[in-house]
């Protein structure tokens, strides 16, 4: 009678465990991989986006700044506190702008001016004064590569600064 051979290999003690040490490295390498791809942003990466969105998105109006919060203990923001009016309703808001050294160094001046803000259509709480790449006061230039542009408080037409 003739032998057959058998296909199944039976694995030794150590190759069990040379395969069960990669799949460890791999699960391993993938859970780092997907932690660093859904890492938590902080909330200053959240303030920046959410700046240039409006920055680019945002319409502008017409807006008058009311005050400065100036830092205090822990609060350590520097925000202008702003106001201004959409299809009747007239919004107060501050934006914390101590990472716009710009616009931070200018601040105190800048209480009682007529600016230009950008504000979201669907929620217009939601705005800025300034941003890395666009500016509504008239005269400080953020650094950013597009032109500043203004909404004159009196003729209320859009123009280049």
């Amino acid at each position: 009678m003739k032998e057959v051979k058998s296909a199944v290999k039976i694995w030794s003690p150590l190759e069990i465990e040379l395969a069960a040490g990669v799949v460890v490295v791999l699960i391993v390498c993938a859970a780092f991989a997907y932690f660093m791809v859904r890492r938590k942003k902080s909330p200053a990466e959240v303030e920046r986006v959410r700046r240039l969105s409006l920055g680019r998105t945002g319409r502008i109006t017409a807006a008058e700044i009311t005050g400065l919060n100036e830092p205090e203990g822990e609060h350590t923001a520097l925000e202008l506190v702003y106001r201004y009016d959409i299809a009747g309703v007239t919004y107060e808001v501050a934006q914390d702008v101590s990472t716009l050294p710009a616009v931070a160094a200018a601040a105190r001046r800048l209480i009682g001016k007529g600016i230009s803000v950008k504000y979201e259509m669907k929620h217009p709480s939601n705005s800025i004064v300034a941003c890395e790449t666009w500016s509504g006061i008239s005269g400080i230039s953020t650094g950013g590569p597009e032109q500043p542009r203004s909404l004159s408080p009196v003729s209320g037409k859009t123009k280049d600064l």
